[in-house]
């Protein structure tokens, strides 16, 4: 749960759609590796509340993070961004 609901009692929206379906991927990615998000940023090299982050579409992440998460996930960083398209310009959260 993130400090921004226990805050304001209202959960963050993900930055984008695809934003969303990105972390959608890498949680049942990581679901089916039978991890925890703890053990995935283990695997990673990246901080677990950025896992969180990621799986809610609160980050935009950058190529190396991508590639760090799909090297922990033992998948091919394009089955995490396949099909996924920018937001129109102005509606980017």
């Amino acid at each position: 749960m993130s400090w921004a609901y226990v805050l304001t009692g209202m959960a963050k929206e993900p930055h984008s759609d695809a934003t969303r379906q990105l972390g959608d991927r890498v949680r049942a990615a990581r679901n089916e590796l039978g991890v925890s998000q703890e053990g995935l940023a283990e695997l990673a090299g990246i901080h677990w509340t950025f896992v969180s982050q990621v799986e809610r579409g609160l980050r935009n992440i950058n190529l190396h993070n991508l590639l760090k998460l799909a090297d922990g996930l033992g998948v091919d960083a394009g089955m995490l961004v396949t099909g996924l398209h920018a937001p129109p310009e102005g509606d980017q959260g």
